[in-house]
């Protein structure tokens, strides 16, 4: 009974933590697409909120199938649980495989989905702070270079371009200097008119999409222990899941075989009375 208490509550504790996570990332996500205009971007890879408020929500409902099955010894519940686990494992093995046999392809689907951003920039809040903060943190600039961002309709480099930000790039490509307490958020205007070497004076000319693989590689302990972990706590929950509907069903078993029984014993009660004045005349 301890041990089976143990692979219970340890199941439930854990699906409840993930639950509890959920439920905040989709309020987040419901409460960022209240505040939105109605008639910003709405497609799921190019909108954090609507992202935000997907993935919370599946992995809401998943974890209350958890949650809700280890404490109530529900097989059904267990048994949908462990299957939606397996599914997700198996998919992203097979997504880690894909990518690694074809690297090249994901290589060119994400710089199509980050250019996809750089051209939404400025349509969607979200997407906006996003791609800022992208640059800032990695130091980098459009997604193959800085001239990226004439792919976009306020810094485009034409002559009938009536923005003020024209043939500029956002203040997020600047390179700030130390102790500058002011933000410019003019220092971008009229950068991609200037070749590499002058522009890397005052702005990141590097691509992004470089600077996240350079990143990725140079911290490759880093992700391969992130996805060691997120991989090893869903198998975790899997075999615990496997290990309380084993439990339940043993149970249920013992039960029956103890019904079983007991029905037998009632029965010879009834006759060994009956037999028992026979003898004794």
């Amino acid at each position: 009974m301890r041990g089976y208490r143990a692979i219970k509550y340890t199941l439930f504790i854990c699906c409840y933590v993930l639950w509890v996570v959920s439920a905040i990332l989709t309020a987040v996500g419901i409460y960022a697409k209240i505040a939105k205009e109605k008639d910003v971007v709405d497609t799921l890879t190019l909108d954090p909120a609507l992202l935000l408020i997907i993935v919370g929500s599946v992995m809401f409902l998943i974890t209350f199938l958890g949650c809700f099955g280890a404490l109530r010894n529900a097989i059904c519940l267990l048994k949908t649980f462990l299957g939606i686990l397996v599914a997700v494992l198996l998919l992203q093995v097979a997504a880690g495989v894909v990518g690694y046999l074809f690297t090249d392809m994901v290589m060119e689907r994400t710089e199509m989905l980050m250019m996809k951003a750089i051209v939404r920039y400025r349509e969607d809040h979200d997407l906006e702070n996003a791609i800022d903060f992208i640059q800032k943190k990695f130091q980098c600039c459009g997604v193959e270079s800085y001239t990226d961002w004439s792919h976009n309709a306020y810094f485009e480099c034409s002559d009938t371009n009536p923005s003020l930000e024209v043939c500029g790039v956002p203040f997020s490509c600047c390179v700030r200097l130390q102790n500058q307490t002011v933000l410019n958020t003019m220092c971008g205007y009229g950068m991609q008119q200037l070749k590499e070497g002058p522009a890397a004076q005052d702005i990141f000319t590097i691509g992004c999409l470089e600077k996240i693989v350079s990143w990725a590689k140079n911290n490759l302990l880093l992700v391969a222990g992130l996805t060691a972990g997120l991989l090893l706590l869903e198998i975790c929950m899997i075999c615990l899941a496997a290990a309380q509907i084993s439990r339940i069903k043993k149970v249920q078993q013992l039960k029956k075989e103890i019904e079983i029984q007991s029905r037998s014993e009632r029965k010879d009660s009834y006759w060994l009375p009956a037999f028992a004045n026979f003898d004794d005349e």
